[in-house]
C-alpha cells in the first residue's frame, strides 16, 4: 500500500499550506507541481515510488483544496509558498530538490527555478505562455480569446472563469484531447484521482482556480535567464492542447535546456510514461 502522509505549514502571515507527501519517507524527495484546478492529491506514478524509493511531495496552491485563500496572490509569492513548504516538509534536509511540473503548473516551477529553487526541472505537458508574441502568433484567435482578456480586463476574464466547475474542466480536458488520450482520461484508476484533485481545485469556490488561471494567461514576467538548474521539456507527440509546437519555443527560452517528444504518447503522457519520467526526473 503506498504510503502516505498529510502535510501543513503556516507562513509568516498566518496562512495555512496543505500538501501531502507519498512514497516512503526516507525517499529521495521530488516536488510535484500539478496542473490546472487539481490540488494535493494529483499524482503520478504512485505504483512505482516504493520501489524507485522516491517520495513526491504536493501542495494545494493557496485558495485551493485546504490552503488558505490568498486575495494578494501573485506568481512570485505562489513560488515562495512552495519554497517554504518544501523547507518545512523536509526539515534540515531542506535543500533544492527536483521538481516535476505538468500543464497549467508549469509557470509556477519556472518561477521557482528562477528562484534558485529547483535542483532540477522536469516540465512535462508544459502550457505554454499565451502572452508571449511567438506563441500567440501560432494560434487562432478563438485559443487566445480568454487570455487575451486576462491581459486587458483581468476582472471580465475573472468573471468568465468563475463560471467554471469541476465537472466543466473535466468535460473540456477530455474534448480537447486526441481519442487515445480521451479515453485514458476516462478510465480507472486515472478518473478517480483526476475528480479527487478537481475536487480540491474548485474548492472555496474556485477562486484558487480563477487566481492559478489569470497568473497562467498573463504575461509571465519571468526572468528565464535566472534559470541555472538542468531543465528538460518532455511532450507527446499526440498532445493537441498544452502547445502549439510542443514546447519548441518554450525550451528554446530556458537556458541549456533540453526537449524530448514522445512519439508513442499525447497529452497524458505524464500518466503512461511515468516510469521514464520519474527515471528523468530523479537521475
Amino acid at each position: 500500500m503506498l504510503c502516505q502522509r498529510e502535510l501543513q505549514t503556516v507562513t509568516t502571515d498566518g496562512r495555512v499550506l496543505a500538501g501531502r507527501s507519498f512514497g516512503p519517507a526516507d525517499g529521495q524527495p521530488i516536488l510535484f507541481v500539478a496542473g490546472a484546478a487539481t490540488g494535493k492529491s494529483m499524482l503520478f506514478g504512485d505504483d512505482l515510488l516504493e520501489a524507485m524509493k522516491l517520495r513526491i511531495i504536493t501542495m494545494d496552491r493557496p485558495g485551493l483544496g485546504d490552503s488558505t485563500p490568498d486575495p494578494a496572490r501573485t506568481l512570485e509569492s505562489t513560488a515562495a509558498d512552495y519554497r517554504s513548504f518544501v523547507a518545512a516538509a523536509l526539515g534540515e534536509k531542506a535543500a533544492p530538490i527536483p521538481v516535476v511540473a505538468n500543464s497549467q503548473g508549469a509557470v509556477f516551477a519556472l518561477k521557482l527555478a528562477s528562484m534558485g529553487g529547483t535542483a532540477s526541472l522536469t516540465l512535462v505537458s508544459p502550457a505554454d505562455e499565451l502572452a508571449h508574441p511567438a506563441i500567440h502568433a501560432m494560434l487562432p484567435p478563438e485559443a487566445t480569446m480568454l487570455a487575451d482578456l486576462a491581459q486587458s480586463a483581468p476582472e471580465e476574464a475573472a468573471a468568465i472563469l468563475g463560471g467554471f466547475s469541476a465537472q466543466a474542466m473535466e468535460e473540456m480536458v477530455i474534448s480537447g484531447s486526441n481519442a487515445d488520450d480521451a479515453s485514458f482520461y476516462q478510465a480507472e484508476p486515472f478518473l478517480s484521482l483526476y475528480r479527487r484533485g478537481l475536487a480540491e481545485g474548485f474548492m472555496n469556490d474556485g477562486s484558487g482556480y480563477v487566481t492559478d488561471t489569470l497568473i497562467a494567461m498573463r504575461s509571465w514576467q519571468l526572468d528565464f535567464d535566472a534559470i541555472s538548474c538542468p531543465a528538460q521539456v518532455l511532450f507527446g507527440a499526440g498532445d493537441l492542447s498544452h502547445s502549439p509546437d510542443h514546447g519548441e519555443t518554450l525550451t528554446s527560452r530556458i537556458p541549456g535546456a533540453s526537449r524530448t517528444v514522445f512519439s508513442d504518447a499525447g497529452g497524458a503522457l505524464l500518466w503512461t510514461h511515468a516510469k521514464k519520467i520519474l527515471e528523468l526526473a530523479s537521475a
